[in-house]
């Protein structure tokens, strides 16, 4: 009987220490400067993975599979060292492709010449998906939206969509760009996303910040054909050329909730919707080029229809920029991204000793970027960029990350996509097997979640005799665990003479959180 009511104060009391916020750890730890941050238990912890000329991956054009797939384990290794949980892979840099299931030609960055597989063949995204899972780390696949060819482009496919319809393109600054006011275009790149979801377990969709082209000197955007086709009703141009990318991002946010529910959509924006001297409504900013005005992007709007699931202004700025500074574009997003999470992209390849710009010289500027984005709670991560300069670890940054990172993170929450978390696991043992290192093992929930969703992971803590039971806290986590194989995990950083208890939890593909296990009290 006592038994049964101490489970029935256990769950009547953990629920409520389980339904937190992304704020409300206790955990304090000290970093650079002797800075005080509050450590999260959920936080998007991102790095780009850029392939588009080889800027991050594979680092030269032809290398062999098993050198490519070298590569990419070496990032994932690194990036796992210093906390990162989620990696955004560019998989589309110019109507290309990095993976094997795809109507465009294999990419040239990836094995030298367009159309040409690796070799020995394989599918690059499935082998990146499966060592980021392995990892526990969520795989977004990055396209590229508006390229049709690249500048820098060597080789070009028979096949390619610049050969085969020559009719969608544009050209402009030396680049072949789709013009997104023909309905054809909008279908087809919405298709291409659409191939993504179905054929590859992806955990999100991501676009960059090219739509429209940035301005170029001297050159104009010759789509007043198209315009004259298709503009009826629009009093100008640019309001119809926003009108083509709010359907395109409209129609592929719904087309990729009906495929699959649980795949993100998110997309990282040039920092500056608009300008408050044009629009008061914009930030404290004097930017040479808008998302809105310039690439008739309206970043604003997405964010706050709910058409994207997280937006990640790349916030590339020191807080002493003299035109756009970045405590108040900070500011400014916090305040305009909706019901949406809000990540910021952080420009960590600035960092540099020998950078132009003398505040990017300052060790100190990108770790109070950090410290500024924990103190406030409308920004649930960062994304940096990119992921060269992360592994070069310029100015020690990686080091200072490791310790803003101490402790694992779970993935924010998205309760407009699914709320229903999975049903608790059971039959929770630990066994030692020396002093200092126990083997933990447990049971799936005998029920499946409301939902039917599956589990997909699950989340290990660990409480020494006289600490108070709180899951908010992230310091004990003791390991995310994937849901693959044998349900156990050895525990290898026991102390000596300490008594632990141990908790378990579930966690679904949108990592909603299940109320825990029964506790074991390993003495």
């Amino acid at each position: 009987m006592m038994k049964h009511k101490k489970l029935l104060v256990i769950a009547v009391i953990l629920p409520i220490l389980i339904q937190c916020s992304r704020k409300s750890s206790i955990i304090k730890s000290k970093w650079p400067n002797d800075a005080t941050t509050i450590s999260p238990k959920r936080e998007f912890r991102a790095a780009w993975v850029a392939t588009v000329d080889n800027i991050d991956w594979p680092s030269k054009k032809g290398l062999s599979s098993e050198k490519q797939q070298q590569e990419f384990v070496d990032i994932l290794n690194n990036h796992q060292k210093i906390g990162i949980n989620a990696v955004l892979v560019q998989v589309r840099a110019a109507s290309d492709a990095f993976y094997a299931r795809s109507a465009e030609p294999w990419s040239e960055w990836l094995s030298g010449e367009q159309g040409k597989a690796p070799s020995p063949v394989y599918d690059p995204m499935r082998f990146m998906i499966e060592e980021s899972h392995s990892r526990n780390m969520e795989f977004h696949a990055w396209l590229n939206l508006n390229r049709g060819l690249h500048k820098v482009a060597k080789s070009v496919a028979l096949d390619h969509i610049t050969i085969t319809k020559p009719e969608w393109f544009l050209a402009y600054g030396g680049y072949k760009l789709y013009d997104f006011g023909l309905p054809e275009v909008r279908e087809y790149i919405k298709d291409v996303v659409l191939n993504i979801v179905r054929q590859y377990d992806v955990d999100g969709i991501h676009f960059d910040d090219y739509f429209y082209p940035y301005t170029s000197a001297n050159e104009k955007l010759n789509d007043m054909a198209t315009f004259s086709k298709y503009g009826k009703g629009f009093d100008s141009i640019e309001n119809w050329r926003r009108q083509n990318i709010n359907l395109l991002i409209r129609d592929i946010s719904k087309a990729i909730s009906i495929e699959k529910k649980w795949v993100k959509f998110g997309i990282s924006p040039f920092g500056v919707w608009r300008n408050n001297k044009v629009d008061p409504t914009g930030s404290l900013s004097d930017a040479g080029q808008t998302s809105f005005d310039d690439l008739f992007a309206d970043t604003k709007k997405w964010a706050n229809a709910g058409w994207i699931d997280y937006i990640a202004p790349q916030i590339y700025f020191s807080f002493e920029h003299p035109k756009v500074p970045y405590q108040p574009l900070a500011d400014w997003w916090s305040n305009n991204h909706g019901q949406r999470h809000l990540y910021i992209g952080q420009s960590t390849y600035r960092v540099d000793q020998n950078s132009t710009d003398e505040n990017w010289k300052n060790k100190s500027q990108l770790p109070r970027q950090m410290k500024y984005n924990r103190n406030n709670n409308q920004i649930s991560g960062s994304i940096f960029y990119n992921t060269s300069s992360l592994m070069k670890n310029n100015l020690g940054f990686c080091d200072s990350l490791k310790l803003l990172y101490k402790y694992p993170a779970l993935q924010p929450t998205m309760p407009w996509k699914d709320r229903i978390p999975p049903n608790s696991p059971e039959k929770l043992v630990a066994n030692k097997i020396n002093n200092l290192s126990a083997i933990i093992t447990w049971e799936t929930p005998s029920k499946i979640a409301k939902d039917k969703d599956e589990i997909q992971s699950f989340v290990l803590y660990r409480f020494e005799e006289k600490e108070p039971i709180n899951l908010n806290d992230p310091a004990h986590v003791v390991a995310i665990i994937r849901n693959v194989g044998m349900l156990s995990y050895t525990d290898n950083s026991l102390k000596k003479q300490t008594k632990y208890t141990y908790l378990i939890t579930a966690l679904d593909r949108l990592h909603n959180e299940s109320l825990p296990s029964n506790q074991f009290i390993l003495k």
